[in-house]
């Protein structure tokens, strides 16, 4: 019986992750440019001069679905929906480049260009600075135009350029830290003719009628397997017993 038990107990482990997918989904089916996470389960069967019978369950997190969510209009003048399958450029908490859909911007009290989960945007040379009391807005290249309040007939100058990459040829992949990266390491290129919408934001391509249906399957699955295991406890006890009156 124990056989019967580990396979089932990594068909726990399966359900337990996919669990954990679909909470950080739904979690996040409000987030601005929010690509949903995806879980894939491959049976493992273990090989032998026998027969196979057994084939444990591996479950992991592969992906993401890269389908683009909707466009909701919002009139702020730093708010930015990226075009196509191209990236926003970000400075992410280790100190390296990431790649985010995220187009929430705002200007932080020291002055930093960031996105609405607080990670520096990165234009050319690095984090976008502005000056203090600055009138911030973005051009529709991803140009960061900056004007004088005081002199309000002046027209905005350009201060510096959002770095929008290209992900065309390459392959990324969704890190636990919720953004992306290359494949392998290395740094995406900067798409020169890169276009965004401003005063708008891509919505959250999680749909959440679907979610949760699949939390109601991932439920019901998880409490076949619970029982999987304690009928495999049941007939382990009955084997043992039997076992003591055969002795006895």
């Amino acid at each position: 019986m124990d056989r019967l038990i580990y396979t089932a107990m990594s068909g726990l482990a399966d359900s337990m992750t996919r669990q954990q997918v679909i909470a950080s989904n739904m979690a996040n089916a409000q987030t601005t440019g929010f690509r949903a996470e995806m879980v894939y389960a491959t049976p493992v069967t273990l090989k032998s001069n026998g027969l196979d019978v057994r084939a444990f369950a591996d479950g992991e997190v592969r992906g993401a679905n890269m389908k683009a969510g909707a466009i909701t209009r919002t009139g702020e003048p730093l708010d930015i929906a990226l075009a196509g399958d191209d990236m926003l450029a970000v400075q992410a908490s280790d100190g390296t480049e990431g790649y985010t859909r995220r187009g929430d911007l705002s200007i932080s009290p020291e002055g930093v260009l960031q996105t609405g989960d607080g990670l520096p945007v990165l234009g050319a040379s690095g984090p976008i600075s502005v000056p203090p009391g600055a009138k911030v807005t973005i051009g529709a290249d991803g140009s960061v135009l900056v004007a004088n309040p005081a002199s309000p007939g002046d027209p905005p100058q350009a201060l510096d350029r959002l770095k929008i990459a290209s992900t065309t040829g390459t392959r990324i992949a969704k890190q636990v830290s919720g953004l992306f990266g290359v494949v392998g390491g290395g740094v995406l290129p900067a798409d020169d003719e890169a276009r965004v919408t401003t005063g708008a934001l891509e919505q959250s391509n999680v749909d959440a009628s679907s979610v949760l249906v699949d939390m109601v399957e991932a439920q019901r699955l998880f409490e076949i397997r619970t029982r999987v295991i304690s009928t495999a406890r049941d007939v382990d006890q009955s084997g043992a017993g039997l076992m003591k009156i055969s002795a006895g």
